[in-house]
């Protein structure tokens, strides 16, 4: 959801420029079924403009009125749609999803420093995982609403809670969030508050290695999702900014000299498609050195299957753990054959392992698509806390 989230602040800053009000709209917590799940997010100005989205369109109607509310009175609240009834008709939306959604509403006052776009541009800055905290009460709809108050990267951390021992149970939930890379709900049953504990994590970074025509559509696919894009090759007259101008680095030349250049981290997808085997190969052996979640090879199997040979040969001991990491042939297996299509399966198979998914059928998926499974948090709450 980062590219929501940075789709939201563009739009804010836009919004500022031309002197509109506005007002964040947060799903912080789903009951049951629903078209988005806690911390999908929907920016509303004044003038109606919306981005983002808080569900498949059924919302947006009536959470525009809801917005606009806000803005007037300035006030944070708590919105609930229960879907569970069969006459939707008495909220005034048609959701069909079976699931009862809480959607808080917070306007956007600029002048302050801790306002909730600000919390929101801090956890985008870095390359990072970063947690955002958001507290809200369903047991008191019409009292305060505390809101979007916390941001905390395992070092860095902006909050505007102004009770420090509260402060401190909440960075210590942050921690737990960014040590198990989830996102849950606890309950503070004494302060009568419930927190969204959020986990984001910074966009995928993919780099291309080959600057031929069928990169392009995997370009602009991926740009799309909001991924970061780094186009490589050896051939400046293929890998500049008038082809690719849009994406986020252009780097030319030797592998070696590519590497210099590159930052890989766990959410770094690599794909060779330059269709020059020795480049291939000589990228394949530096990333082989480097700590990289998906290597994603174009051509038969052979091709990979030579490769690991030769790098073999060439002393490189290759673990079965390196191995797992290596895609070849590169995508998943939807009948693809042309650029589009094969960008299409590449794109698929990039976010399905990064999701831990096998990229099967949903029709297949015996589980709900979305986990609702309670977890333990710590030893002291063990009944409090659920997976979203």
């Amino acid at each position: 959801m980062t590219k929501e989230i940075n789709d939201i602040l563009s739009a804010f800053k836009k919004a500022q420029l031309e002197g509109r009000k506005s007002a964040l709209a947060t799903v912080v917590h789903v009951e049951g079924s629903s078209y988005r799940r806690p911390g999908a997010r929907m920016l509303v100005e004044d003038n109606g403009k919306i981005t983002g989205a808080i569900s498949g369109g059924c919302l947006e109607g009536d959470a525009l009125k809801k917005a606009m509310l806000a803005i007037d009175q300035q006030q944070n609240k708590l919105v609930t749609y229960n879907t569970l009834h069969e006459d939707d008709i008495e909220f005034g939306v048609q959701l069909g999803c079976n699931g009862v959604v809480h959607i808080l509403f917070e306007p956007i006052d600029s002048t302050q420093e801790n306002n909730p776009i600000a919390i929101l541009e801090r956890c985008c800055r870095q390359r990072t995982d970063a947690v955002l905290v958001t507290l809200f009460s369903l047991n008191n709809f019409q009292g305060y609403q505390y809101g979007t108050c916390l941001m905390f990267d395992g070092e860095n951390y902006f909050s505007r809670v102004k009770d420090k021992d509260f402060e401190t149970e909440l960075k210590t939930e942050a921690s737990i969030a960014l040590s198990k890379k989830t996102s849950f709900l606890t309950q503070y049953s004494e302060r009568e508050l419930s927190a969204f504990i959020e986990l984001v994590e910074p966009p995928i970074s993919l780099v291309i290695a080959g600057a031929g025509n069928d990169s392009l559509p995997l370009v602009e696919m991926g740009a799309i999702l909001g991924w970061q894009i780094t186009v490589v090759d050896g051939r400046p007259t293929h890998a500049n900014k008038k082809r690719f101008p849009n994406v986020h680095q252009v780097l030319t030349g030797k592998p070696a000299e590519i590497f210099k250049q590159l930052s890989i981290d766990t959410r770094t997808a690599i794909v060779l498609m330059t269709h020059n085997y020795n480049y291939d190969l000589a990228m394949m052996e530096i990333l082989l050195r480097n700590p990289c979640a998906y290597i994603g090879v174009l051509g038969p199997k052979k091709k990979l299957n030579r490769m690991l040979a030769d790098l073999e040969e060439q002393g490189l001991s290759i673990t079965d753990d390196q191995r797992a990491h290596i895609y070849g042939p590169t995508g998943l297996d939807i009948g693809a054959e042309t650029s589009e299509e094969i960008g299409l399966s590449i794109l698929s198979e990039i976010k399905a392992v990064f999701a831990n998914r096998e990229g099967h059928s949903l029709r297949d998926r015996m589980d709900v698509i979305h986990s609702r499974n309670a977890i333990v948090i710590n030893e002291t709450e063990t009944d409090n806390s659920i997976q979203v």
